[in-house]
Parts: structure tokens; C-alpha cells; sequence
């Protein structure tokens, strides 16, 4: 998606007037009498999402009134501005006044923009936003940019997206940024001890694989970045219901936002050296599927018993963690559509995140708030460890009890890290089940921005 943003400011562009219910009257009365008249015919009283084009003596749009929440709301959603995405013909507009956060609200518009047009093209209007000083055009870009990616990614449907496909577009992101990139596949898998990744995917005609993606200077802090890439997920031989497959193409929603958050770092040039790790299958059915109470060894050594084959995710990324903490890195962070007891418990807006460190949970809430990208911590709560234990295995995949399943699924996970010295992993939806400002329905990027922010904090 080419930016929006225009660099220099035009003295051509038309003004969007931001108005809440209390600062409506002095901005009414500050309009001409025409203007006032129409905004009156039109019952513009600036409530939140209200969007009125002003018509200038020559037919052409003389202004945009948009409304906002007032500053004593409870909630002012600051993706709000997104809408205008939407709403405004082709033009290039600026900001006349400041909405609640000037930086969050050009961000959204550029959000708001995005088409996925692989399939059918868009007729959308051309909307461009003349920044106001002191915004980065190029950090704003960097960002929706990113953000399309990922979008893309989810968007796709299975039979353009397996795992073939997302090597590919991680390679092409690698040669983009002088990154070196290798993939594991196939029986390669099992002879170079990744039993858990080869055996989830083994029954699918696509073969599996594990991408690896390297850049950055060796000397500075190591980063590891590992997505969850299921390209698609029919559960198994413990089949979903025909509606609980019907969005599994976003089951690689991990390794997207990854490699949505690999793009903005590498492009940020920030001074780390970072390392991206996807484990790629697609969870089929057939004579050569993993079954229910199988027993596979893991590349930590650790033994698995499969108690659930649609819990299949956690179980790719358990090698591949383990594998990443080989090196030790000095933060590991993980992402992945991982369990529906996250959507019961917080929804599809509010991703969990887990960290024993405390510094780190506390900075990962900060970034996400001030993102606008929200995250939520959830305990790792030791207690409930037990209820991985196998009588025939050192661990269970899935618990039979049907408790805390995001919660145990984070534990599970953590059995395979040891030795980085942070680790922090998301339980992401990666989907916008219906348009809001700023996120059209469909594939969503889903926690990068935050953790983004909080890795040009770091090492920017």
C-alpha cells in the first residue's frame, strides 16, 4: 500500500476541523454564515464518529467537520479519525485543529486505507494527509506498511498461502533488507531434530518446514522473533466443527505479525541482531496424520503426549522455542493464534501476553497503550502446571479439563525455554471480526506495533 502521507504541507489541502460536543459551539460560531446554515440543515452536533463535508461557493469541499469524544469520556477511542478512511473523496486533506493524538490519528487513516485487492480491485478514493509538523512521515509509513503486510498475509486463503508461500514471503523480506534466509523441510525436520514441527504437519501433501530469517550486526543484543505459521488448521483427526474452520486460514497469524514486526525493526535499522523463526504446516487429515494419545520426543528431549490434535500449535512452537533458546538470546518473544479460552476470556481486541519479567511486562503495557494497540497480561500461574503432567509422558499438549486454557497452553511453552534471559509470548487473534476506525474487518496486525515501539525504546 503506497503511503498517504505527503511530506511537506499544502497550503492546498482541505482542513478537517476535529469537534467534540463541547468545543462544537465556538467552532460553529467561528464558521461562516453559509457554513453554519448547512451544518444546521445537516444536524451536525459533533458526536463521536459524525462526519460532515463542507461545500465551498464553487462546489468544491471547503472543510470537514469530524467529531470526537469529549476530553472527559471514560473511553476516547483514538483510532477514531480512521473512519474518515472511509467517508472523505479523493484529496489531500490536513489536520486544521488536533484531534486527542495527532501522531495515533494519521496512523489510523493510514490504517483505515487499506484494500486487499489480490483478488478484486478496490475502487477506493485516493486520500492524502498533509502531516502536521513534527510528525516522522517516514516512522508513520514504516508502521502501515508493516501492517499491510501482515494484513495481506492473513487475507490470503489457504490455497495461495501454505508454507511454500510463507517462506516465500519471508525470503522476499529478507532479500528486501540484506537479511540471510534458510528453510528446513520436509524430512530434513526429523534429521535435524525437530520431531514435533514434522509431525504436526506430515499429513499434509505441502510439506512442513521451519524458515529461519538473520540480520543485524552479530554483536548487538540478540532478538528472537518465533511466529506460529499454520496455514491452515482443520483440527486434525480431532476435527473442527465446518464454522470453527471456516477463518483457520488466519492460523498463521503468528508468523505474520512476526514478520510484519521483522519488517519495521529491519527498516528502523535498529541495533540488534535479529533472528525470526517460523515453524510452517498446514494441520491436515490423512493415512499419515498424528493421532490422539501419540507420544512424540521433542528437540529439548522433552516427551509429548498428544492429548488434543488441534492443540497443534503450541507444539511447532515448542521446538522452535527450544531451538531459539539455544543461543541464549537476551529476549525471546513469541506470537501465535493459539487458544479460543483467550478469546472468551478478553476477546478478539485484547491479546494476552505472558513474561516472568516484571520489567518487561511492565514496559510491553506501556507500549501497547500508548500504540493504541492493546495487550493484557495474564499470569503464568505455576500451580496449574500440573495439569500438563502425562501418565505415560513428561507432558500432555492439552489439558482435559477444559480450565485456564490460554493459561496452560503459555505454560506448556514455557517448559522449552531455559536459557534466554527474557521471554514474552502473545496469544494473539490476528482478526477484526467487524470494521472499527482505523481496522477494516479481516486480517488484523495484532500486538507488532507495541512490541515495535518497545524495541526502538531498547535499541533504537
Amino acid at each position: 500500500m503506497p503511503s498517504i502521507f505527503e511530506t511537506a504541507a499544502a497550503s492546498s489541502a482541505i482542513p478537517i476541523t476535529f469537534a467534540t460536543t463541547s468545543t462544537w459551539p465556538a467552532i460553529r460560531d467561528g464558521l461562516t454564515d453559509e457554513a453554519r446554515r448547512f451544518a444546521t440543515a445537516n444536524g451536525f452536533a459533533a458526536k463521536p464518529g459524525a462526519c460532515l463535508i463542507l461545500p465551498a461557493p464553487d462546489g468544491h469541499i471547503a472543510q470537514v467537520l469530524f467529531g470526537l469524544e469529549d476530553e472527559t469520556a471514560k473511553h476516547k477511542d483514538l483510532f477514531r479519525p480512521g473512519a474518515l478512511a472511509g467517508v472523505l473523496p479523493t484529496g489531500t486533506y490536513r489536520f486544521a485543529n488536533n484531534p486527542h493524538d495527532a501522531r495515533l490519528a494519521a496512523l489510523a487513516l493510514a490504517l483505515g486505507s487499506y484494500r486487499f485487492t489480490r483478488y478484486r480491485k478496490a475502487d477506493a478514493p485516493d486520500v492524502r494527509l498533509a502531516l502536521p509538523d513534527g510528525l516522522d512521515a517516514a516512522e508513520l509509513a514504516r508502521v502501515a506498511d508493516a501492517a499491510t503486510l501482515a494484513r495481506d498475509l492473513v487475507n490470503t486463503p489457504s490455497n495461495d498461502m501454505g508454507p511454500v508461500e510463507l517462506a516465500l514471503a519471508a525470503q522476499q523480506l529478507a532479500e528486501r533488507h540484506g537479511a540471510s534466509f534458510s528453510c528446513i523441510v520436509g524430512d530434513e525436520l526429523v534429521q535435524q531434530n525437530f520431531p514435533l514441527i514434522h509431525a504436526v504437519g506430515m499429513a499434509s501433501t505441502r510439506a512442513p518446514r521451519l524458515i529461519e530469517l538473520l540480520w543485524g550486526d552479530p554483536a548487538h543484543p540478540k532478538v528472537t522473533l518465533v511466529g506460529k505459521g499454520v496455514s491452515f488448521d482443520s483440527g486434525g483427526l480431532d476435527l473442527k466443527t465446518s464454522s470453527g474452520m471456516l477463518l483457520m486460514k488466519k492460523d498463521m497469524g503468528g508468523a505474520a505479525n512476526v514478520l510484519a514486526l521483522a519488517q519495521m525493526v529491519m527498516d528502523a535499522k535498529l541495533k540488534v541482531r535479529l533472528r525470526v523463526l517460523i515453524p510452517a504446516v498446514e494441520n491436515a487429515v490423512s493415512g499419515c496424520a498424528f493421532r490422539p494419545l501419540d507420544v512424540f520426543a521433542s528437540r529439548k528431549g522433552i516427551t509429548v503426549e498428544i492429548g488434543n490434535t488441534d492443540a497443534e500449535g503450541r507444539l511447532i512452537l515448542a521446538d522452535a522455542l527450544a531451538y531459539a533458546d539455544e543461543e541464549t538470546p537476551d529476549l525471546l518473544i513469541d506470537m501465535g493464534t493459539l487458544t479460543g479460552a483467550a478469546r472468551v476470556a478478553l476477546g478478539p481486541e485484547l491479546p494476552p501476553f505472558y513474561t516472568q519479567d516484571e520489567a518487561l511486562a511492565a514496559d510491553v503495557a506501556r507500549c501497547a497503550a500508548a500504540e493504541n494497540d492493546p495487550l493484557w497480561r495474564m499470569p503464568l500461574w505455576a500451580p496449574y502446571d500440573t495439569w500438563l503432567d502425562s501418565k505415560v509422558a513428561t507432558l500432555n499438549n492439552a489439558p482435559s479439563n477444559g480450565f485456564a486454557g490460554s493459561i496452560t497452553c503459555a505454560l506448556f511453552l514455557q517448559r522449552f525455554v531455559a536459557q534466554a534471559k527474557s521471554w514474552l509470548h502473545l496469544d494473539i487473534y490476528a482478526w477484526t471480526p467487524s470494521s472499527k476506525p482505523g481496522r477494516p474487518e479481516g486480517g488484523e496486525c495484532q500486538g507488532a506495533r507495541a512490541l515495535y515501539k518497545l524495541l526502538s525504546e531498547r535499541y533504537g
